[in-house]
């Protein structure tokens, strides 16, 4: 082994599974995701090393190579009748942590789409990023990722009145200020998953959080009362939703989707450059 390919095994192991997750979100397949991975390592062993040694960072370089083998598969599989689904193999953990009513949605999706959600809500990559591995523009790859948001809250979510939406919502609020974990978790779905997006522009969690009680406990601490902290409900895309300023400057949106009087899919809007409309100052009589 090179020089440059010297790495510690804590990373060395952590780089593989973080290509065996982005594979394995876009393809739902183990097996698959195992394959993609290791197309994607002997492309760069097949690589000259003086063309390895000029890749800044490998492993956005491999993740670029698996994703676009994703990309791949699910065009062929989208012709011929869909792609396999299973959960065995080394990746097998991933089933526990992820819905399999997610997944099944995610399937539902064309594989522009759903590499553009997986790439830029699962794994927070840079819009760039994403733009590159999917091989349209960012603002294509944004439309494609907003087409995928859709999608997901129209299969799991189900039209509620607006009385239940408020409640819910003004629950989920006072859950939060209070740190109640009890509370929050009777509000959410068993199989609720929570989506945090970043935009890689801060640290948000780097994939969906999925469970009753693991979403609970993201929310309690992104909601955590702090001094100069405030957290609202406010209409968010003509429902309720909640709003988290710090010092008056918008710094999270949130929006709740309701299956069966739960809350079963939760959006967290952190990327500052999604915030930018809300932090605009409002002319007078607006």
């Amino acid at each position: 082994m090179e020089d440059a390919d010297a790495m510690p095994i804590a990373e060395l192991l952590e780089e593989r599974r973080y290509l065996l997750d982005v594979a394995y979100w876009m393809l739902g397949s183990a097996s698959e995701a195992e394959c993609v991975v290791d197309e994607a390592y002997r492309r760069w062993y097949g690589l000259s090393e003086a063309a390895r040694q000029e890749v800044v960072r490998p492993r956005s370089w491999l993740a670029r190579t698996a994703g676009r083998s994703c990309l791949g598969r699910l065009a062929l599989a989208d012709r011929g009748g869909g792609a396999a689904q299973d959960a065995q193999g080394p990746v097998a953990g991933l089933a526990a942590e992820v819905s399999g009513i997610l997944l099944d949605a995610l399937g539902t999706l064309s594989p522009a789409e759903r590499a553009a959600f997986v790439l830029n809500d699962v794994f927070g990559m840079r819009p760039a990023a994403v733009a590159d591995i999917v091989g349209r523009s960012e603002p294509e790859c944004a439309e494609l990722a907003e087409r995928a948001r859709d999608c997901l809250r129209h299969q799991r979510s189900h039209p509620v009145s607006a009385e239940e939406q408020d409640a819910l919502v003004r629950g989920v609020e006072r859950a939060c200020a209070a740190q109640d974990a009890e509370l929050l978790a009777s509000l959410l779905a068993p199989d609720v998953t929570a989506f945090f997006d970043g935009g890689g522009k801060v640290r948000a969690s780097g994939r969906p959080v999925h469970g009753g009680r693991q979403v609970a406990r993201s929310l309690l601490t992104l909601l955590a009362h702090r001094p100069r902290t405030t957290v609202t409900p406010q209409s968010v895309n003509g429902r309720t939703g909640l709003v988290a300023r710090y010092d008056l400057q918008v710094a999270a949106v949130i929006t709740l989707d309701i299956a069966d009087h739960h809350i079963a899919q939760v959006w967290v809007v952190l990327n500052p450059d999604k915030l930018r409309s809300w932090n605009q100052p409002r002319t007078p009589g607006t």
